[in-house]
């Protein structure tokens, strides 16, 4: 699909058999599990519940069970139709979407035009979560309603060129049956298992066993690869990595962490992926506290962070220095010609200007504005790349002539500080979702996350958003969203760290049939589809 209009599509159903990635780094010996089995076995981090999309459930668990129109998600430059055939751009403001005949729910009810539009209309009466801005604001979909058994017509409030591109790769479709019976305003409280068009069924979820999935036999794109998904709660990653090496689970729904990835890769029995996420370190400055409300003061801390360094020891090296700034430079949007560099002259000069200098020679500058403290950078006290992180950007701070004080916190305080902004600075590790859906760059300053706070004005921001706004066609609407990133690299509320390679390490001697997909690692439902299905829906990263 590119431009405005998708070429007519439809998904073969096809069962093929290849093996896609191998154990990278490891012995002959290693290969010797299959590209299909009847049961793996995933450890995942946490607890994610019956897995309701309106909780805040992780998008590689939820798509075993969901479907969306397109596939397999905005993170790729050309997403193919999949519970659609064809999706046609037929206004600045309309869409047409015509819909596969062939899908059954789990219980076996038929999927129709009226699941999709009663799916829409529900997100935008749901309380704000995940998804839902794809239909309230950016974009804003006025409404949605079937023309057919088959098919479905969209239409915005505003122009929508990327509608197809990224809202409809992203949503996940529900079964009008079920959902219609729950109050929307109570979206978050339903607790049954769900029910989806996916390859997967989720049959069996407890909070101390975990979860439990069986393949869907009556697939539309094919029958799955692998019979049962086991995913055990495995929260501490030492304990998920022990239990990789002595082969009590199959995989990990994390990367490795650095240091093991030597280790993993010389093992005889596991494999290793090296993959490109979208995901990566970032330090949040809290702009509704002076003096990171000044657009100066934010961009000199952005040119005192000696990105190189932070690769180097934080990272080992593994991966690229965050000079192209927030935007993860492998989103299809992204400005190739976005640069943050580092310049702790013109960070001086910088601070200079806002007030900030050294008048007493001790090395330290003075806050013009009242006493001269410390500011506090949280971080989570149990994630050892995020405390050394911490540790860097504390030093070139220092450099820089402004002190930091670190205070790790357990994973609950850390939440309930980012929750109420009552941090100055805070280190985390920001998802596909905001650094490679070009609609959540534009709702992230619309929401408080990187911007919209009531008595901050941004007057440069508000002229791009309207420029934005106004174009009608998927280039113009990306060109304007790059000037949008220009101005926010220069004065950022976030600050890219570094951007990781990961390596996903598995059991080579179970399951080989691991694939990457862009955002998702490598435990996602795409690793359990057949090669065929995998490669018509664009799903597989390119190989380098």
């Amino acid at each position: 699909m590119s431009g405005s209009t998708a070429r007519p599509h439809v998904l073969p159903l096809v069962l093929a058999s290849a093996l896609v990635v191998s154990a990278c780094g490891s012995s002959d010996s290693a290969a010797t599990g299959t590209d299909t089995a009847d049961t793996v076995t995933v450890a995942v981090s946490k607890d994610s519940g019956p897995l309701n999309i309106f909780a805040g459930q992780t998008d590689q668990m939820t798509e075993l069970i969901y479907d969306k129109l397109l596939a397999p998600s905005p993170y790729v430059a050309e997403p193919q139709p999949w519970l659609a055939t064809e999706v046609r751009q037929v206004s600045a403001t309309t869409w047409d979407v015509d819909l596969r005949d062939d899908v059954s729910w789990h219980d076996g009810e038929p999927f129709t035009a009226d699941d999709v539009a009663f799916s829409f209309h529900f997100m935008h009466a749901a309380p704000t979560g995940r998804f839902t801005h794809h239909v309230n604001d950016t974009p804003s979909i006025s409404t949605v309603e079937a023309t057919g058994e088959h098919s479905v017509r969209f239409v915005c409030d505003y122009a929508c060129p990327e509608l197809g591109t990224v809202t409809l790769a992203d949503l996940p479709v529900l079964p009008e049956h079920v959902w219609s019976n729950v109050d929307p305003a109570k979206a978050k409280e339903m607790n049954e298992l769900p029910v989806g068009t996916g390859p997967y069924k989720l049959v069996d979820y407890s909070p101390t066993t975990g979860y439990r999935f069986e393949a869907n036999p009556e697939y539309f794109a094919g029958t799955p690869t692998v019979g049962e998904l086991v995913m055990p709660v495995i929260a501490d990653t030492s304990a998920a990595f022990t239990a990789l090496r002595s082969g009590q689970i199959d995989a990990v729904d994390r990367a490795l962490t650095p240091e093991l990835v030597d280790q993993f890769t010389a093992s005889s029995d596991i494999g290793v992926v090296t993959v490109s996420p979208l995901a990566y370190p970032e330090l949040k400055l809290n702009y509704t506290r002076e003096p990171f409300a000044q657009h100066g003061f934010r961009a000199a801390l952005n040119l005192a962070v000696d990105r190189d360094q932070m690769l180097d020891v934080v990272a080992l090296g593994q991966g690229r220095p965050a000079t192209q700034g927030y935007i993860h430079p492998d989103a299809p949007f992204a400005d190739p010609d976005a640069s943050t560099p580092y310049d702790p002259q013109r960070a001086a000069a910088l601070l200079d200007q806002v007030g900030w200098v050294d008048s007493d020679g001790d090395g330290m500058r003075e806050n013009p504005a009242g006493p001269t403290i410390p500011f506090t950078l949280i971080v989570d006290g149990g994630n050892a790349p995020h405390v050394r992180a911490a540790e860097l950007v504390a030093e070139d701070f220092g450099k820089a002539g402004i002190a930091v004080e670190i205070k790790p916190l357990d994973a609950g305080s850390l939440a309930d500080a980012s929750a109420k902004m009552a941090y100055d600075l805070y280190i985390r590790t920001n998802s596909p979702h905001a650094v490679g859906d070009s609609t959540q760059f534009i709702m992230s300053h619309r929401s408080d996350n990187l911007w919209q706070h009531p008595e901050l004005a941004y007057p440069e921001f508000d002229v791009l958003y309207d420029k934005w706004r106004a174009t009608e066609t998927n280039e113009a609407r990306i060109a304007a969203m790059q000037e949008m990133q220009k101005l926010f690299n220069r004065q950022p509320t976030a600050i890219a760290l570094y951007y990781p390679d990961e390596h996903w390490g598995y059991r080579a001697d179970k399951f080989t049939g691991w694939i990457e997909t862009p955002g998702y690692g490598i435990v996602h439902k795409w690793s359990f589809l057949p090669a065929e299905v995998v490669k018509e829906a664009n799903a597989e990263a390119p190989q380098d």
